[in-house]
């Protein structure tokens, strides 16, 4: 039989099927080849021996908190309280970049304050990008369109209003706003327990408490040479950069600085490149000294 995996606890892996759940454990065949099944994984198993016998090709892999072949990471910001941190979201879709994992950002709390700038960053990038006001409800039914079918995760500083604009989306699974909370890591007993929950409209949201802090090293290392392929809006200007081998930092005749000064591409994502850039450099560096 073949199935997904939407639970993993205690080396006991939770496969939803066609025609049912079931508990499973899985080969030992397995952890000689250093492979450890994750939520999200597509498997076949031995319904009998509530065995996993073969775990599909994954498309793409989280480490902490261990998910599979996710679709979509949406990060959630809010317009106030707290303000949005541009150089943490630009962090969080670097990753999903490198990852070949769908970014998206959601901003809440769009009564409080303007959100045009931080939209308008991410539109220029080609990033899907939502405002929802989660007091009226508005904006919920277009992220839940955008959503639905697809294997997904929502992210985000506390009080950013996850729980809530989650609570708008899916009134049906019954969970109160606490719960939810609970549920996505926070408080006393945070846990890294991933586990699955199917939308109404098909897919699953997954619940990974190791987003609530977000650090790029924990996700991957991107090292300065990848590091601007990661930015997608860069791709269509850096052929006409003056040197092959430019970095777009400092550069005379920097195609993509100049896309900047032009308002073709956001100041603040070309900071957050910076940023970035100068953390991979030390990355770099420790890295040679180590091979050394």
């Amino acid at each position: 039989m073949t199935g997904i995996i939407i639970r993993s606890l205690g080396g006991v892996y939770t496969v939803e099927a066609s025609d049912g759940i079931y508990d499973c454990t899985a080969r030992g065949i397995f952890r000689k080849r250093g492979i450890s099944p994750m939520c999200g994984d597509s498997v076949e198993f031995d319904q009998k021996q509530a065995l996993i016998t073969e775990i599909s090709p994954r498309k793409n892999e989280l480490i902490r908190p261990p998910l599979a072949n996710l679709d979509l990471l949406l990060f959630v910001a809010s317009a106030a309280q707290p303000s949005p941190d541009m150089l943490l979201i630009d962090k969080f879709i670097a990753v999903c970049e490198f990852k070949k994992i769908g970014p998206a950002v959601v901003v809440t709390k769009t009564d409080l304050a303007g959100y045009s700038q931080i939209g308008d960053a991410y539109k220029k990038a080609g990033i899907p990008f939502f405002a929802a006001d989660n007091t009226t409800g508005e904006g919920s039914e277009e992220i839940k369109e955008f959503i639905g079918g697809r294997l997904c995760a929502f992210t985000g500083n506390s009080g950013v209003g996850k729980s809530s604009l989650l609570n708008r989306m899916f009134p049906d699974l019954k969970l109160s706003t606490a719960e939810i909370s609970r549920k996505l890591g926070r408080g006393r007993h945070t846990t890294r327990t991933v586990e699955l929950f199917k939308m109404p409209q098909g897919g699953y949201i997954a619940d990974t408490p190791g987003f609530s802090s977000f650090e790029t090293n924990k996700y991957d290392i991107i090292f300065k040479d990848k590091l601007a392929g990661c930015f997608r809006e860069f791709e269509q200007f850096a052929a006409d950069c003056r040197f092959r081998d430019c970095t777009h930092t400092n550069e005379p005749g920097c195609a993509v600085a100049e896309a900047v000064e032009r308002g073709q591409i956001a100041p603040s994502r070309r900071e957050s490149y910076l940023a970035m850039y100068e953390e991979a450099a030390r990355l770099n560096e420790w890295e040679h000294k180590n091979n050394d």
